[in-house]
C-alpha cells in the first residue's frame, strides 16, 4: 500500500527526468542580427546589414553554418546561403529586377531547375544560384568572388580557326 501512496510523486519525478532527458542536446538557432558583438568568446554573426551592396528579399533567412564571408560592407566576397518564402520563380525574378539597382550589371542568366544570374561590379563578379525547396520557398547562394580584371573582354579574345572536317 505504501506504494500506491507515493505514485503520483514517483510519476511525476519519472516525467521531469524523462523531459529533462529530451532537452539535452537541442539548441536554440540565434537569429544573426541578434548575436552580440565584442562580447569575449561570443562569435561576430554576419546580419543582413552587413552586406550593403546587394538586394535581400524580405523576409528572408540567412543560413550561417553554409555562409561564408570575407570582408566587410561592399567590399566583401565569398558565399552567402539564404532561405525565401517566396517560390524559386518570384526570387529569380526579384534578383532580376533590382540586383542592378545596387550597380551590378547583368553578364549572364539562365531560369530553369537550378536558376543562375550572373553580375559584375567593378573587380567583383556575383553569381547567384536559385533552386526550389521541397516544401515551398527557394534556396539562395549567392557568391562573390574577384574578378579577372587583367582579362581582355571575350569579344577582344583572338578567335581560333574553325578547321573543316572531311
Amino acid at each position: 500500500m505504501p506504494l500506491i501512496k507515493h505514485a503520483p510523486l514517483v510519476a511525476t519525478a519519472l516525467l521531469a527526468i524523462a523531459l529533462s532527458g529530451c532537452s539535452v542536446g537541442s539548441s536554440v538557432d540565434v537569429a544573426p542580427s541578434a548575436a552580440i558583438e565584442g562580447q569575449e568568446g561570443q562569435p561576430n554573426q554576419p546580419a543582413f546589414s552587413d552586406f550593403q551592396d546587394i538586394p535581400i528579399p524580405r523576409g528572408a533567412q540567412m543560413d550561417t553554418d553554409r555562409s561564408l564571408i570575407f570582408g566587410e560592407r561592399d567590399a566583401w566576397i565569398g558565399r552567402l546561403v539564404l532561405k525565401t518564402g517566396f517560390n524559386a520563380a518570384a526570387t529569380f525574378n526579384f534578383f532580376k529586377q533590382r540586383t542592378a539597382e545596387f550597380g551590378w550589371r547583368e553578364i549572364a542568366s539562365v531560369r530553369s531547375a537550378v536558376s543562375v544570374l550572373t553580375y559584375t561590379r567593378g573587380n567583383r563578379v556575383l553569381t547567384i544560384q536559385i533552386q526550389r525547396r521541397a516544401l515551398g520557398g527557394a534556396d539562395v547562394d549567392l557568391t562573390v568572388s574577384p574578378g579577372g580584371g587583367n582579362q581582355p573582354p571575350v569579344s577582344a579574345a583572338p578567335v581560333a580557326p574553325v578547321r573543316r572536317v572531311q
